[in-house]
Formats: structure tokens, C-alpha cells, sequence
């Protein structure tokens, strides 16, 4: 089988769990690194899907790789080749498909809840899920649209829009690729951001992120878990 290209945006944002649970399974992967300069592939059918990770810039900066992406995203859908976006990635599978991304009423920092729906495509992607609640990863200030003829899965009272899937595609606002060793990078990286506007709901200090992770990764373990078995199900073989 063909390796899942894993885009990175920002040093820190990389792969995390996502790139543990393809190996655990016997699925290859390579790294394209857009942060270091890497080019964009100009077809997908190279790789056997494409996943897109977080980053701290907006899908509306005049960045070079910002269209070349969409554009991989849109090839990748014509071909059914399965995409999955985390956070960014979820906003550029957004943008690429007919969404928009705007800015979010707030920032959403730390550990937090989502919502399941219950319909078919969400009990299909989220299991035991679906109608009930999960726990999740945040650090985002912008939120994205469903795009035309894609499902609504996942939201919160902060976010509306945290999840969506568009046949084998799955977009994410939140973060279920976090480690301990991420969380503890980006406590310290953007400490300052999330200490400036913690008098909010939606946010938590950097404290209470790390203290958390004992209780709450396991539980958002389960989540991922679920959602990346659905996921590379439709892997092209």
C-alpha cells in the first residue's frame, strides 16, 4: 500500500498520535514538511490518503502553500483518496471544498467537550460516540463552515463546527492527536496567549492543561481511536 502523507505547518504541530496508531496497524507514512520549505505534491494518487495537521497561521494568509494544498485536497476528493485535517487541516479541507473560515466568538485553549450528533454518518465515524459527548484538544481562534455535501458530527457551546465528514474525508476543528510531549511544548511555546485571555470559559492556563492530562487524555484517547479506525478503512489499497 501506497505510505498517508502527513503535512506539517509549524515544527511543533506534528503527527503525535496520528502517526503512532498508522504504525501500529502496519500503515506507512511519510513526513511533508511545509514548514522546512517541502513542495506540494501535485497529485494525490501517489499516497493512499492525506492527513494535514495544525498550524498557527490562518487558511486566509497569502501563503504560497495555501492553494497548492487546496487544490491536492480537491484532487484527493475527486479520486477518493481519504483526507483528514486536525484543527488547520480541518479549516484547509474547508476552504478547499466551497467553506469559509472565520474568526471563532472565542478563543477555545485546553481541554474541553464536544457534542456528538446522532444520525447514520455519525454513529458510522464516532460510535458509541454519536449522541453522546467526547473530550477533546483545543488551541484554535478561527472556526470553518461545513462545506456543501458534507455532514455535521461533532460541536460545542464555544464552537459550533468542531467535526465534519464528507464520505471517507473527515475535517476536525479540535485536536485528537495530542501527546503529553505536545501539550507540555505548547504550554510552554504559546504559554503567554492562553494566560491573556483566561478569564474566559473556553480557556484554560497552561497549569491546568498539564495537570489534566493524566484524566483527560485516556478518555480523548478513546476518541481518536475511533475516529482513525473509521479512517483508514478507506485507505486506497
Amino acid at each position: 500500500m501506497r505510505p498517508v502523507a502527513i503535512f506539517r505547518h509549524s515544527p511543533t504541530e506534528g503527527p503525535g498520535y496520528f502517526a503512532t496508531f498508522l504504525e501500529q496497524h502496519g500503515i506507512s507514512w511519510t513526513l511533508v514538511a511545509l514548514d522546512e520549505g517541502a513542495a506540494v505534491p501535485a497529485a494525490s494518487e501517489q499516497f493512499s490518503g492525506l492527513c494535514f495537521m495544525g498550524g498557527p497561521m490562518s487558511v486566509n494568509d497569502p501563503l504560497s502553500w495555501i492553494e497548492p494544498v487546496c487544490a491536492l485536497i480537491r484532487d484527493a476528493v475527486e479520486n477518493d483518496i481519504p483526507v483528514i485535517g486536525h484543527c488547520l487541516g480541518g479549516q484547509l479541507m474547508s476552504k478547499a471544498l466551497g467553506g469559509t473560515v472565520t474568526r471563532n466568538p472565542v478563543k477555545e485553549i485546553g481541554w474541553g467537550e464536544a457534542n456528538g450528533e446522532e444520525n447514520a454518518t455519525a454513529r458510522h465515524w464516532l460510535g458509541s460516540f454519536a449522541g453522546s459527548s467526547g473530550t477533546v484538544f483545543q488551541w484554535h481562534g478561527e472556526t470553518f463552515s461545513i462545506p456543501p455535501g458534507a455532514q455535521h458530527l461533532f460541536g460545542n457551546t464555544h464552537c459550533t463546527n468542531q467535526m465534519f465528514a464528507l464520505g471517507p474525508h473527515l475535517g476536525m476543528q479540535c485536536h485528537v492527536e495530542m501527546t503529553p510531549e505536545m501539550i507540555a511544548t505548547w504550554c510552554e511555546q504559546w504559554a503567554d496567549e492562553a494566560i491573556a485571555v483566561a478569564d474566559q470559559a473556553s480557556v484554560q492556563t497552561p497549569q491546568l492543561m498539564l495537570a489534566e492530562i493524566g484524566e483527560r487524555l485516556p478518555t480523548m484517547r478513546q476518541l481518536s481511536e475511533q475516529l482513525y479506525t473509521v479512517w483508514i478503512e478507506g485507505l486506497r489499497r
